[in-house]
């Protein structure tokens, strides 16, 4: 079972893959200087594995490493993320 995480920038989302088939997806707008998650799709066949918490945690991850974008969790799932990771809080903004 192949599972690759991906930056998918044309579609403006993150993705997780399980045999080149999407299982979970967080989209983003990119604004100035933020990034809103508003929108994150877990396969509801596939709910309850934590493909949401994987493809949220990659993407978060990959602002923080690789951009200078503050966070703005529209999606409740994504701000529900954040309360449960407050050492991330330093990411978010208004």
């Amino acid at each position: 079972m192949a599972r690759d995480l991906i930056h998918n920038t044309e579609r403006n989302r993150y993705e997780l893959r399980v045999d080149g088939a999407l299982v979970s997806a967080a989209d983003y707008v990119k604004r100035d200087d933020s990034i809103s998650f508003n929108h994150t799709f877990t396969d509801p066949k596939l709910r309850g594995h934590g493909y949401a918490g994987e493809v949220v945690t990659f993407a978060i991850d990959d602002v923080e490493q690789n951009t200078a974008l503050r966070v703005i969790p529209m999606c409740w799932y994504v701000g529900q993320w954040f309360d449960e990771h407050p050492e991330r809080a330093g990411l978010l903004t208004r």
